[in-house]
């Protein structure tokens, strides 16, 4: 097998003219330039260069060794900067998945910034919904997850948590509603309301919901089950029930619906992005949280 590192002595040799010129302009000896050129020779099996006065030219086959030992060269080079690109978050491909209101609210904006800021990313994102995308991330199938918390089981190991904001809950009334006049309610104030639900199946955010009714002493009395937020506001705004629904959800309330802040407690999903460690400071995971978090 051909050595390539005394493939591009051979070529020094070559463009420089001679071996004394070639030594100084490597940092070597004549002699170690001469010990590198015949264990080339023997690994080629012929000739490489042919002494003419006082320098040496390259045979046929020396000639063909030094032209490609320059193609070596060149694709070397672009292997370097290919891995130092991937090395400093330049290229490379980062897998995100996300629930549906984050993927309205946070995702688009943050992403349109990481494209601007590192177009040689690969962003693979998907939408996991009404799974988990936290598993995603404990698997390695995954980069990134938003998440919410708090919930049961803590992530596995090599998973960090980046909190990126909280999100409290809003009481969604029909308009006309006996509480609509209030600013702000005290949660226990629904106890008695028929309650439209919002979260099918269920999960962390209608724990977060009812873990803050169990906290006001009652239990909502659901009467429909929605498995989306636009389409629990709809039943709300026919005066079915009143709902619970999380801010980022409210981006444009139904025309027939009012929204009034909740207090005593007030419910909140904390949202965090589910990172694999792998992944931690790479300069483009960092851009998409800085993002997320704008």
């Amino acid at each position: 097998m051909l050595d390539v590192r005394r493939m591009q002595v051979l070529r020094a040799v070559v463009t420089s003219g001679s071996i004394s010129a070639a030594a100084r302009n490597l940092g070597y000896t004549p002699s170690a330039i001469s010990q590198q050129l015949s264990a080339l020779e023997r690994e080629a099996g012929l000739v490489l260069l042919e002494r003419v006065g006082r320098g040496v030219r390259p045979t046929a086959a020396g000639m063909l060794l030094s032209e490609h030992a320059e193609a070596v060269s060149t694709q070397l080079a672009k292997a370097e900067a290919a891995l130092s690109d991937l090395r400093e978050g330049r290229t490379g491909r980062l897998a995100v998945r996300y629930f549906a209101t984050a993927g309205a609210a946070l995702v688009p904006p943050a992403v349109a910034t990481l494209r601007r800021e590192y177009p040689g990313i690969q962003v693979d994102l998907k939408l996991v919904e009404p799974d988990d995308p936290l598993p995603e991330v404990e698997s390695g199938e995954a980069d990134v997850a938003i998440v919410v918390f708090p919930r049961s089981r803590p992530p596995a190991r090599g998973v960090e948590l980046v909190h990126l904001l909280d999100d409290p809950y809003r009481a969604v009334l029909p308009k006309g509603h006996p509480l609509a006049r209030k600013r702000v309610l005290d949660l226990a104030e629904l106890a008695e309301e028929t309650f439209v639900g919002n979260e099918w199946p269920p999960g962390p955010c209608r724990d977060v919901m009812l873990n803050a009714c169990g906290a006001a002493g009652f239990a909502p009395n659901f009467v429909v089950e929605a498995e989306d937020y636009q389409t629990a506001q709809g039943f709300v705004a026919a005066g079915l029930g009143v709902s619970l629904l999380p801010e980022l959800a409210l981006g444009s309330p139904h025309p027939g619906v009012v929204v009034r802040r909740v207090r005593r407690p007030e419910p909140v999903r904390v949202i965090h992005a589910a990172i694999a460690a792998r992944a931690r400071e790479l300069p483009a995971v960092r851009s998409l949280l800085a993002a997320m978090r704008r």
